[in-house]
């Protein structure tokens, strides 16, 4: 079941209350090595993603992911090297939607952005290797499982290690995705 169309916009600074909703809660960021947000740290954050895109040249975009106007997400896509045309794609979405395909439709845009606005050939992203939900979405957005980095981050239980997928331009332009 989908959740309506998913709209990505960028970040403004009067989005940290409703990015600190899910940001806040420590389902939400279970696997990542930040969080649960203060409130400060969400303000921080969100302060931090407007200030990145005064910057030349731009390497970090983020986005809030909107359903209907309220922000039920954020997406971010960051540049990791011009030269070598390569970026990584992040996202978190509020558990109130968890599994209803807010995820899918914020990493198929940011991989639209990535390859189509800023012309990346490889895109790829991390999740821990316990978050099935999330390695379900990149295997949708047509991303390959590349391997296992081990200890990468550490979180609240200890060690994480980061499984990683990609995607090359022509793939996707090839439009091989997974289905929903």
């Amino acid at each position: 079941m989908t959740y309506g169309a998913v709209a990505l916009r960028e970040v403004v600074v009067g989005d940290w209350r409703a990015v600190h909703v899910f940001a806040g809660v420590a389902e939400a960021c279970r696997y990542q090595g930040w969080g649960p947000n203060t409130e400060e740290q969400t303000r921080e954050f969100v302060r931090g993603a407007v200030d990145s895109g005064l910057r030349l040249p731009r390497v970090r975009f983020v986005y809030a992911a909107c359903v209907g106007g309220e922000v039920v997400g954020i997406g971010e896509l960051k540049v990791r090297s011009l030269a070598h045309r390569q970026g990584e794609i992040s996202y978190l979405v509020d558990p109130r939607v968890w599994g209803r395909g807010v995820g899918t439709a914020i990493g198929r845009e940011l991989l639209s952005r990535g390859f189509g606005t800023l012309g990346l050939h490889r895109i790829f992203a991390t999740c821990d290797p316990r978050n099935v939900a999330s390695a379900r979405v990149l295997g949708k957005l047509g991303m390959v499982f590349e391997g296992r980095h081990r200890h990468t981050v550490l979180i609240r239980d200890g060690w994480r290690d980061s499984d990683v997928f990609s995607i090359l331009d022509q793939e996707w332009a090839q439009g091989i995705v997974g289905s929903e």
